[in-house]
């Protein structure tokens, strides 16, 4: 699998990768999907302390607990505080929450060091000189390599890029969710600031069985207009030899910021359609401009 280096660290991740939060919360079957990713290529996981309220950390740690640390970079993230005896969450970016957060993800996932550790979330409420310190102290102290942020929001992309050494930035991005190629990609660009995209196949919209996704529609797209783009991505699907998840991995994977995209898998097959993008070739510039056309609607102005 070819791989690329995560903004300007020393992180070479695979292209394709695995979003561990649709894993599920059968321990035996999470591990084959998580081990039969790593057979074939896929070096880069990522979870989240948020998901299934740590025990999906527990389960990724459980997995990879034995093999070559080195043969693994694992990401996780921070920020969603959960109070015991509580339901849900609230936003805390502050130093102290992070600094005692991380043991937490750190046990769970039986390692002694994050590869990745981001910041899931951000507000411009955010005290950022101290988040970024609590990152930095993490750095310094080895208990983790690199550091990045998990945002949809531009203004709190720019703000933790220009005032931090963050490396990459995880954001939704798809054919169905171009909103990245004009507020966010081209500054990443700029600044050497790798994409992690994760929603590639748009909650499996995306896919061979996306036709039984649609009734709720996907941003401001109805079900409808979505029913009718399926027998349009099926063609070029059919013409470029690579299924239509595959079409769509590699349609994320096309801007030279991205350096990988994180489609989930709740089974083995599904994994291996993911995994294939790998193997298929990268889109022409022709390919790429068809998948637009065809992708566009007249609500798409709304998103920007």
């Amino acid at each position: 699998m070819k791989r690329n280096r995560l903004g300007n660290s020393e992180l070479m991740v695979g292209e394709v990768g695995l979003g561990c939060m649709s894993i599920g919360t059968d321990q035996r079957k999470a591990s084959e999907i998580i081990h039969a990713a790593l057979e074939y290529g896929v070096n880069f996981l990522d979870t989240a302390d948020l998901y299934d309220e740590g025990l999906n950390e527990e389960i990724v740690g459980a997995a990879i607990h034995g093999r070559r640390r080195e043969d693994v970079i694992l990401a996780t993230k921070v920020g969603n505080r959960r109070f015991p005896g509580r339901d849900g969450w609230v936003w805390d970016a502050s130093k102290a929450y992070i600094l005692e957060a991380v043991k937490g993800s750190l046990k769970r996932l039986r390692t002694d060091c994050i590869d990745l550790y981001q910041l899931h979330g951000g507000t411009m409420n955010d005290p950022f000189d101290e988040t970024i310190e609590a990152f930095e102290q993490l750095k310094r102290e080895g208990v983790i390599r690199f550091y990045g942020i998990s945002s949809i929001r531009p203004n709190v992309i720019r703000e933790y890029t220009c005032r931090s050494s963050i490396v990459s930035v995880m954001s939704q991005y798809s054919m169905l969710d171009r909103r990245p190629e004009e507020s966010i990609l081209p500054w990443l660009a700029e600044h050497t600031v790798s994409m992690i995209a994760r929603g590639p196949v748009a909650k499996g919209i995306l896919s061979a069985e996306g036709q039984s996704r649609l009734l709720n529609g996907y941003l401001d797209y109805t079900a409808e207009s979505l029913r009718s783009l399926h027998p349009k991505l099926q063609d070029i699907s059919n013409l470029s030899n690579r299924n239509i998840s595959q079409l769509a991995i590699r349609y994320s994977l096309s801007h030279p910021s991205v350096a990988v995209t994180i489609p989930g898998a709740s089974s083995l097959q599904q994994l291996l359609d993911n995994i294939g993008a790998s193997e298929a070739l990268p889109l022409t510039e022709e390919e790429i401009t068809q998948l637009r056309v065809i992708t566009r609607f007249n609500q798409y102005e709304q998103h920007r």
